[in-house]
């Protein structure tokens, strides 16, 4: 982008024509002779080259004071990015697999264990929250694992490689087998009611049931999120279709899961906050459903414009001193005229 900081100052231009025409007109000096004869032989008028060299200065120290510039715009992107805890179920009901409708015998399945196509809910969880994590680099994002209790193993953090690292470390069970939802959910909104991010979320994973008795109910710390303007989407885990492996005598039986979570009160505890409900039957579902939260939950970008100018007007002005200089020197000497 091409412009003058000052194009006002190139109406100097039209006060060229009135210099030209009184350095043109001013009396030369002169000496009275008999006779102009000897100089006809030098009678032909040279270029006045001084002129030519003051006029050139001119017209660039004109050019000068318009400040001619090029300038390139450049856009800074400031993310202001959102506060998010993932609030994972430990429970040992985690260790159970969501087997896919098309897998009908045990070789199948165990095949498809062995080679690591089918993992049980903790392992597709973990997953999918490490990817969810990677592509959402300007959030502060935290991790609690919950049982019978709430255990913060990450604060929100840009430190992203220290939370997927952890969620390497989570196995069901960790912390007990059974569930209580409050006690995550009560962390969490402490953790985020003082945050000074423009959004503060908490998204709950789990596959049971509430059943740990505390002091105040799911529903109840629901709304303590909405007075702390603290969204929580819940995720319900798992399908009809599920089994635990055990292993006995070296042989590897599946034994089916009766339980599974409280969609009514996962839905009661999204409502009360803000937030939304999301099922996730199996792997791929689970990979739907955060691909959901992630297009819900969007970081918002300033995109402040501004021009960086190079200059031009010192080397112009420059070029001008050194055509003055050059003028003057020829004036006074291969130009000097003695009268």
């Amino acid at each position: 982008m091409f412009e003058f900081a000052y194009p006002w100052a190139l109406l100097l231009f039209l006060l060229l024509p009135l210099w030209y025409f009184y350095d043109r007109g001013k009396k030369q000096p002169v000496i009275a002779v008999a006779s102009i004869r000897p100089f006809r032989a030098a009678g032909r008028r040279s270029f006045n080259w001084v002129r030519l060299l003051y006029g050139l200065g001119l017209c660039l120290l004109i050019l000068a004071l318009a400040r001619p510039r090029f300038g390139d715009e450049k856009v800074v992107i400031r993310a202001k990015g959102i506060d998010i805890i993932l609030a994972l179920d430990l429970s040992g009901s985690m260790a159970a697999i969501d087997v896919p409708q098309n897998i009908t015998d045990g070789k199948t399945l165990m095949r498809k264990i062995n080679s690591g196509d089918i993992n049980n809910r903790l392992k597709v969880a973990c997953k999918e929250l490490e990817r969810f994590v990677k592509g959402r680099p300007n959030d502060r994002i935290g991790l609690i694992g919950f049982g019978p209790m709430a255990y913060s193993f990450v604060p929100p953090t840009l430190d992203h490689g220290w939370l997927t690292s952890q969620l390497e470390r989570l196995k069901p069970g960790l912390i007990g087998d059974m569930t209580g939802i409050a006690a995550p959910l009560a962390s969490g909104i402490h953790r985020l009611k003082n945050s000074p991010a423009p959004r503060r979320v908490i998204v709950l994973f789990t596959d049971g049931q509430n059943n740990v008795e505390n002091t105040i109910t799911p529903q109840e710390t629901a709304e303590l999120g909405r007075d702390a303007n603290v969204t929580i989407h819940t995720v319900g885990i798992g399908s009809d279709h599920a089994f635990v492996p055990v292993t006995q005598f070296g042989r590897t039986a599946f034994h089916p899961v009766a339980d599974g979570f409280d969609e009514a009160m996962l839905k009661a505890i999204a409502s009360h906050s803000g937030g939304q409900y999301f099922h996730a039957e199996d792997a791929e579902g689970l990979r739907r459903v955060m691909e959901d939260i992630n297009s819900l939950e969007t970081t918002s970008f300033e995109q402040p414009k501004y021009v960086e100018y190079r200059e031009n007007a010192p080397v112009i002005a420059l070029a001008a001193l050194a055509l003055f200089f050059l003028g003057f020197f020829l004036e006074h000497t291969w130009k000097l005229r003695v009268p």
